[in-house]
């Protein structure tokens, strides 16, 4: 019995090391997902000598936890302004305000995100 403990807190510290490397580096991969999971998967055989197989098991499970927490933050709407966007995470009990022009250059200018048209 004390193996399969010993295999699920070494699986479960790896998905955390995942998890953390996946939340630190999304956005240099937004339009790539592809090199986003595999650059995760390198850095957990590379860095912490995990078998590839398992580093991509683990990976992917870690992306799942990562698409869960991304979807916990929300635009506060009241908050905001026309120049600033308030983004607020209710789990965590964090608010971030972020400046408009931030938002464009880092993002839109960047060739992130999808242009769209108002229909009149």
């Amino acid at each position: 019995m004390s193996n399969v403990s010993t295999d699920m807190d070494y699986q479960d510290t790896i998905r955390a090391a995942a998890l953390a490397f996946l939340e630190r580096h999304q956005g240099e991969h937004l339009g790539d997902l592809g090199q986003f999971l595999s650059r995760t998967v390198n850095h957990l055989v590379e860095s912490l000598e995990v078998k590839e197989s398992l580093a991509t098991h683990l990976v992917h499970h870690a992306y799942s936890d990562l698409m869960t927490i991304n979807t916990r933050q929300q635009i506060d709407l009241q908050a905001s302004s026309d120049y600033t966007v308030v983004i607020t995470d209710p789990i965590r009990g964090c608010t971030w305000s972020v400046p408009a022009y931030l938002i464009y250059e880092h993002l839109i200018a960047a060739g992130h995100g999808r242009r769209i048209t108002l229909a009149t």
